[in-house]
């Protein structure tokens, strides 16, 4: 629009004397490098100093790692084995008038710091500390002693036989209990341990009101810290014996797994899968058994019995290199490390004054200080 439709080309006003208008092209501007004062731009590298681009390229390769082990670690915790079926056939039977010959006697140092004597076979035959009929072996603790100032006398055995793998099954009629105990039926190679791993199927301490614990305890890259199915509680993840005193990785069963409760149901079968795949154990009371288990013709299917009562994966462990020459072992120790520690022995389990000064004078207080095991037995698959 023309300012001539305001009043014409000749009107004038203070705003016109303020204007100065300027014809011609713009000006030019230089862009070249030395215009500049050879600053460049920050995000272009070509720019930096040497320092600058290699600390650049360290951050990347950091980063890169950071992220692909996040990943690889996501990747694993949500990962679980194929516990596919597997064809199993018997392999050793433990039962019978004969049980304990398939054991040798254990009779050196006590490694867990027990208050307690191991005696050989034939000791353990003279005091009845070990006897067998067609129906069942017993495994107890001294009952006579009633100053057993350096220690009460104890059995502990091992198989002959040693493992890499297989099924075992466990038939207990009766658990030890009662303050000082610390009872186990637990699988290692004793000559290397800790470095051909240990399992503990069953264990517990003093009055054993909490149920059974199954734990692992292995050398160092052996978590559980995966995806699990089971239906124990987790106690921890770290299966490395230098860690919290040897605690391994445990999972704590319900109350009438051991002890008084599950010896008034008449006891229950323990069941131990050993693969690569990973280490499963269930629990049966006497009612419930399986009829794969309790049907000596039959083959046991453990794919067939349902979520397992603890569930060891081999995600973070690699369960073949670290579980191997593994003999079943079945012991009662007195007091030791776990057992009679102040914090479980008095705290927890309410028993009365020091472990070992009750241990040496109370003899009738071990009276249901014993295994009494129907049978073992050992299955192994089909190649």
């Amino acid at each position: 629009m023309s300012f001539a439709g305001y009043g014409g080309a000749n009107r004038k006003g203070a705003f016109d004397d303020n204007i100065n208008l300027v014809s011609g092209p713009p000006p030019s501007y230089d862009y070249s490098t030395s215009a500049r004062g050879n600053r460049g731009s920050r995000l272009d590298p070509r720019g930096w100093s040497r320092i600058t681009q290699i600390l650049s390229v360290v951050g990347i390769v950091v980063a890169l790692i950071i992220i692909i082990a996040v990943a690889t670690v996501e990747s694993r915790n949500g990962s679980y084995p194929n516990y596919s079926k597997l064809s199993y056939h018997l392999q050793d039977t433990y039962e019978g008038s004969t049980f304990f010959d398939n054991f040798n006697y254990f009779t050196g140092y006590d490694p867990s710091q027990g208050f307690v004597h191991y005696v050989d076979a034939d000791g353990s035959a003279e005091m009845n500390l070990t006897y067998a009929t067609p129906n069942s072996a017993t495994l107890r603790v001294d009952t006579s002693e009633t100053n057993a100032v350096t220690g009460r006398k104890s059995v502990r055995i091992e198989s002959k036989n040693q493992y890499n793998d297989g099924l075992f099954l466990f038939d207990i009629l009766h658990t030890p209990y009662g303050c000082g105990t610390w009872p186990s039926v637990w699988l290692a190679d004793p000559a290397n341990w800790p470095n051909h791993g240990e399992i503990d199927v069953v264990e517990a301490v003093n009055q054993a009101t909490t149920g059974n614990q199954v734990t692992l305890h292995t050398t160092v890259d052996c978590e559980m810290n995966v995806k699990r199915e089971m239906t124990g509680v987790v106690l921890s993840t770290d299966c490395l014996n230098s860690t919290n005193s040897n605690s391994g990785c445990g999972v704590q069963a319900p109350d009438n797994t051991y002890g008084q409760t599950l010896n008034a149901l008449g006891g229950g079968v323990y069941a131990m899968e050993l693969r690569d795949a990973g280490i499963r154990t269930w629990f049966f009371p006497r009612s419930s058994i399986p009829s794969d288990i309790s049907n000596s013709t039959s083959a046991p299917d453990p794919s067939s019995w349902g979520t397992a009562l603890a569930d060891f994966p081999s995600t973070g462990c690699d369960i073949s290199t670290h579980f191997t020459n593994q003999s079943i072992i079945a012991n009662i120790d007195i007091c030791g490390s776990w057992a009679g520690s102040t914090d479980v022995y008095n705290t927890e389990d309410q028993c009365p004054g020091s472990c070992t000064a009750f241990a040496a004078t109370n003899a009738t207080a071990f009276e249901e200080a014993f295994f009494e095991f129907a049978s073992f037995k050992v299955y192994q698959a089909s190649s």
